[in-house]
């Protein structure tokens, strides 16, 4: 995504692409069949079985040798490298959950939904029936106020107009939105809570939803008798430090996995209209990386070529980038790409400058242009 929401620019460095012409910006939706053959006669939308069979049964054997070392520490501080560590693993497990809600991982779709349900409630916490939905509604339009709930109110403020009004409350509400950006690390630390109060809400409240009591049984097995098992086999003091050390980071590796890719980008205005490919590629931010941004982000930091095809297999996505961004030269279309720490500073930026009413998303050109 984009530095700012007003300067779509690759502010790491690259350069400025801008769209070229509002008209060749009506070509994208029949263009766009044209990158799929292309991504289908590359062999990118085929399975990749064998990467998450070996993925898998990395994570599975982690968490197995994780369980080893807890029995063995036992009454010990050295417990909060094993917290630290299942924290990783959670954070890789709610990677391997969401691939599968996307169809990515089988053939079937039987089994990818399957898959998807049993890792997100029994392995790291979460109602699959609440994350589908909310997650379904952000891929279907990002960025796009009152439709993507990403960017919904919460504690923080992403849009202008909540930001301005909230700004302008006395007292520590007001101050605490304008000063919002510096808060963003740390509240990430509380958003592995948050999403485990999400889930339980959303069983307690939403008696339409599918498997909705397979899901409150595993998600119980899975809250209830991990946290059991720590006041156990622990005495409280450590019990306590252990579950919040590995709630932590958990929400900062999963919530810093996530944030990069959307946030401080241009905010789609109620009911604006958009072709496929604007709205989900203008809308995104790709991580540049390495090995090891692939594998912390879980593929994620190739977040448009994500959001283009959401069921391609995540390793294919790397081989798919170089095309994608030769396709959006071609028509015009505004790809970017930024470090990690450059994307974290953009974020932090955007949140203070929305807070302080400095700067208004919806005067960007590149909207202006797409109006």
């Amino acid at each position: 995504m984009a530095s700012q929401p007003t300067a779509m620019t690759m502010e790491d460095g690259g350069e400025d692409r801008r769209p070229r012409a509002r008209t060749r910006a009506r070509d994208h939706v029949s263009t766009y069949a044209v990158l799929l053959q292309q991504m289908r006669d590359h062999g990118l939308m085929r399975r990749r079985l064998g990467f998450y069979w070996v993925y898998a049964a990395i994570l599975f054997g982690s968490l197995g040798l994780l369980g080893v070392a807890f029995a063995l520490l036992g009454d010990s501080w050295l417990q909060l490298l094993v917290a630290t560590g299942l924290a990783v693993i959670f954070a890789q497990f709610g990677f391997l959950g969401h691939d599968a809600a996307h169809r990515q991982i089988f053939a079937s779709s039987r089994w990818n939904v399957w898959s998807a349900r049993i890792i997100s409630t029994l392995f790291i916490g979460l109602s699959h029936g609440w994350w589908v939905h909310k997650h379904n509604k952000h891929h279907n339009s990002p960025n796009q106020l009152d439709t993507d709930p990403d960017i919904a109110p919460g504690v923080l403020a992403f849009t202008p107009e909540l930001a301005t009004a909230r700004a302008a409350i006395p007292g520590f509400a007001g101050w605490f939105t304008r000063h919002q950006g510096w808060f963003f690390f740390p509240l990430l630390m509380l958003e592995g809570l948050a999403l485990h109060v999400a889930g339980i809400r959303t069983l307690i409240e939403r008696r339409d939803l599918p498997h909705r009591l397979l899901e409150a049984v595993l998600l119980t097995v899975r809250l209830v008798g991990y946290v059991a098992v720590l006041f156990v086999f622990l005495p409280p003091s450590k019990a306590v430090a252990f579950l919040g050390l590995q709630l932590a980071v958990f929400g900062v590796l999963l919530g810093g996995s996530f944030a990069p890719n959307h946030k401080g980008m241009p905010i789609v205005p109620r009911g604006m209209r958009l072709d496929f490919v604007q709205r989900q590629v203008v809308m995104s931010r790709n991580i540049r990386g390495s090995w090891f941004v692939d594998s912390a982000m879980g593929g994620l930091n190739y977040q448009i070529e994500h959001h283009l095809f959401p069921s391609m297999a995540r390793p294919n996505l790397k081989r798919a980038k170089p095309l994608v961004e030769a396709f959006c030269r071609e028509h015009g279309i505004t790809y970017t790409e930024v470090s990690l720490p450059a994307s974290y500073g953009i974020v932090v930026r955007y949140l203070n400058t929305v807070g302080l009413s400095e700067r208004d998303p919806f005067a960007c050109p590149l909207m202006a242009d797409l109006r």
